[in-house]
C-alpha cells in the first residue's frame, strides 16, 4: 500500500477541483440571479419615480380646486 506525499496530495486535490464542473454552474447561476435583481431595482427605482410625480401631480390639482 503506497501513501501519497502532502505535496501529491495537494497536486492531486488540485486536478479534481480543475475537473469538476460544478463550480462553473454555481457562478453562472449566481451572476445570472445578480443581474435578474439589478433589472428588478431598477424597474422599481422607476416604477417609485413615476408614482411619485403621479401622486405630487393629484396633490396639486387638490390644492388648485381647494380640496385637502
Amino acid at each position: 500500500m503506497r501513501t501519497e506525499m502532502p505535496i501529491e496530495m495537494t497536486f492531486s486535490a488540485i486536478r479534481a477541483f480543475l475537473r469538476d464542473e460544478s463550480g462553473p454552474t454555481t457562478v453562472e447561476y449566481a451572476v445570472m440571479l445578480a443581474m435578474i435583481l439589478m433589472a428588478i431595482i431598477a424597474g422599481i427605482g422607476t416604477l417609485g419615480s413615476s408614482t411619485g410625480s403621479l401622486y405630487g401631480d393629484i396633490q396639486g390639482d387638490m390644492d388648485a380646486h381647494g380640496i385637502n
